[in-house]
Parts: structure tokens; C-alpha cells; sequence
């Protein structure tokens, strides 16, 4: 009854998807995680060696735990994401950072709301918890039976397909949990075999350091250049391992209106954007999950791209930023004019790493 009353009220509140799982983290699971680390696959996403052990234990988050309640929020678009792949002088931006807001904001206040009313109405002691904590939030996901973890590593829906985004609440009352889902995943290979850098190195194992996402979105340094070349015109994420998942032909789209495209999201020139400093990006990008990144990490991204696309008329934006005083920007400037030069058959560009200076 309990459990009911839970569930009628996040949908209430605009959740899709609730399960309810026991508070903890398989062997196996916990396994996965320790060798992704000591591989180095996580890149230098530092913040997730923390030794304290907690990513891995959900009880050392919270005392008295006795329940993760699980939601997922559908981020649906009426777009293709693989559509834009082929449109050179545009750029391709993550489906979930098309919104108006940044998912973030807009789940974490729902997600007190819900906390707020559970602790009221029964009495217990709450935490909740939108991507802000060191919670292995899909394998969690998979033991409330929301999805599973897909060959690429991400969760997949059987009601949502790909795009589901993931919240919890910790809570000390004493739910029962529901079945966990299976893997559906079958013989299929696709996001395998869709991956441009190839960072699914093997069904269900992950190398960050060659993930498009990591690469536009959390590294801060140069790019090496086979990677750049396998980038595409992808500035910030990358759907193409969760766009070719048979499951999305059950996709809907997504009820909340924070997280449908904005049109000057969906597919926006580079050229534009090649152009814009850090005022006007902080303008364009107000609200929304691309803010965090910084406007020279994100023009890195523009240039990558602007090479990429092989168009002449863009290669006066790089050339516009050789001097620019942030050296992520002005290293890709030279590897994009270089690119640019050597369709002409021009003599190559010499692509020295900025020194710290640059950097600072």
C-alpha cells in the first residue's frame, strides 16, 4: 500500500518510471568498478576515485537506510538525433542538453518535493539525490526494475528505450523490493558497432577517454587528433550509441516541457557559434546543462567540428581564433587550420601543445 501511494505520487509529480530497490550494489557490479578504475578508463574524471568507498555502498551515504526508491524522468525528443550527423556546417548537441533547463534543476525540484511528502506522510528520514552524489544510480536502476544496463553501458527502457534520466531517494522505511529486470540486450551489437571512436571496447565495458561525451563535455585538455578526426561534428555529448537501440521504437515523448528542444539547440550553425566569447555564451547557454562546460571548452568542441566539415567558407573561423587567449582554443584553431591547408595542399600548420601559460 505503502509503495502504491509512493508511486501515485511521483507520477503525480512528473515522474515516469518508479521502482523500489534494496540498498545495495551487487559483487559483480562493484568488480566493474574497480577495474574500470584501475585501468584508468574514467579518463581524468579524478572525482570518481574517491577511496571512501561510498560510490560502491549505498549505506555509507545515508544512515538507516532500508530503501532506494528509483525514478526515471522520459527525455524523449521528436527529433532524430542521428539526423543532424550529416549536416556539415551544423553542429550536434546531446538530446538532453537540448531543454530549456538543465535536467538537474528541473528533477531535483520535484525530486524534494516527493522527499518532503514521504518524510510527512510517513514518518521517515529522507535523502535524495539527481546525479550529485557518488551513487551507482543504474545498477540500482536495473535491481528496482526500471531497465537494464545496455551493451554501451547506458540504462535501457522497455517502455522509454534509451532516454530515461535517473533520480533517487534514499529512505529508512522498509520496502519491499520490486523484481529486478533482465537483460534484453539479445545478440544485438549496434551501439558497438555505431561508435565512432570506438569506446565500447567489448559488449558492456566502457572507455571513457575515447567517449565523444567525455571528450566534448569533461575533458579539459587537447584532444588527440585520430580522435578529433572521429568526432564528427558532435560539440557537446553524443547520442549515437542510445539512438540505434531497437528499444526506441517504444520511445514517447518526453511530458515535460523544460525538456523539449529549443530550436536554436537542435541544430545550430558552427559558424555562429565559432564566434561567440564568454559573455555571449553564458547568454545563449543560461539555464541549461552546457553552461557548466565554459564557452572555451565548448568553442574547442566548435572547431573540432568546423575541421571536420571540410566546408572552405568555415576555415576563416579558425583561422580567426589562432590567437585566442584560451590555449584549448587556440591549439584546435591550429589543428582545424591544418586540416584546412592540407586539402589545399598547403604545407601543414605546425600544431605545437600550448604551454601552461596558454593554458592558465
Amino acid at each position: 500500500m505503502v509503495k502504491e501511494l509512493i508511486r501515485d505520487k511521483a507520477r503525480e509529480l512528473g515522474f515516469d518510471s518508479v521502482g523500489f530497490a534494496a540498498p545495495r550494489i551487487a559483487p559483480e557490479e562493484r568488480d566493474h568498478l574497480n577495474r574500470f578504475l584501475a585501468e584508468g578508463r574514467h579518463g581524468d574524471m579524478a572525482w570518481m576515485e574517491a577511496p571512501d568507498g561510498r560510490r560502491a555502498d549505498p549505506m555509507a551515504l545515508m544512515d538507516g537506510l532500508r530503501s532506494v526508491i528509483v525514478l526515471g524522468v522520459n527525455y524523449g525528443s521528436p527529433i532524430d538525433p542521428t539526423a543532424i550527423l550529416s549536416e556539415k556546417e551544423r553542429g550536434a548537441i546531446s538530446v538532453y542538453a537540448q531543454g530549456a533547463r538543465d535536467y538537474h534543476d528541473v528533477i531535483k525540484k520535484r525530486l524534494k518535493r516527493l522527499g518532503r511528502w514521504i518524510a510527512d506522510e510517513f514518518g521517515s528520514d529522507i535523502r535524495v539525490f539527481v546525479d550529485t552524489a557518488p551513487v551507482m544510480e543504474k545498477p540500482l536502476a536495473q535491481a528496482a526494475g526500471i531497465g537494464w544496463q545496455g551493451k554501451h553501458t547506458n540504462l535501457v527502457s522497455r517502455r522509454f528505450g534509451s532516454w530515461l534520466f535517473l533520480a533517487e531517494v534514499f529512505t529508512t522505511l522498509d520496502l519491499e523490493p520490486d523484481p529486478p529486470e533482465t537483460d534484453h540486450c539479445g545478440t544485438c551489437t549496434r551501439c558497438i558497432d555505431v561508435c565512432p571512436t570506438g569506446a565500447i571496447t567489448e559488449p558492456y565495458r566502457l572507455d571513457a577517454r575515447r567517449c565523444i561525451s567525455y571528450l566534448t563535455i569533461e575533458h579539459k585538455g587537447d584532444i588527440a587528433a585520430d580522435l578529433m578526426t572521429a568526432m564528427g561534428n558532435h560539440i557537446y555529448g553524443c547520442d549515437d550509441c542510445l539512438a540505434v537501440c531497437p528499444w526506441n521504437r517504444f520511445a514517447t515523448l518526453a511530458k515535460l516541457s523544460e525538456f523539449r528542444p529549443r530550436t536554436e539547440l537542435t541544430a545550430p550553425k558552427l559558424s555562429d557559434l565559432a564566434e561567440l566569447d564568454d559573455e555571449q555564451f553564458r547568454s545563449l547557454f543560461r539555464g541549461t546543462a552546457i553552461k557548466r562546460t565554459g564557452r572555451d571548452r565548448f568553442v574547442r568542441n566548435v572547431l573540432i567540428a568546423i575541421a571536420n566539415s571540410t566546408e572552405p567558407a568555415l576555415a576563416a573561423k579558425a583561422r580567426a581564433l589562432l590567437s585566442d587567449k584560451a590555449g584549448v582554443v587556440a591549439a584546435a584553431a591550429r589543428w582545424a587550420v591544418s586540416r584546412f591547408q592540407s586539402l589545399d595542399g598547403a604545407p601543414a600548420a605546425s600544431l605545437t601543445r600550448p604551454t601552461q601559460s596558454e593554458e592558465r
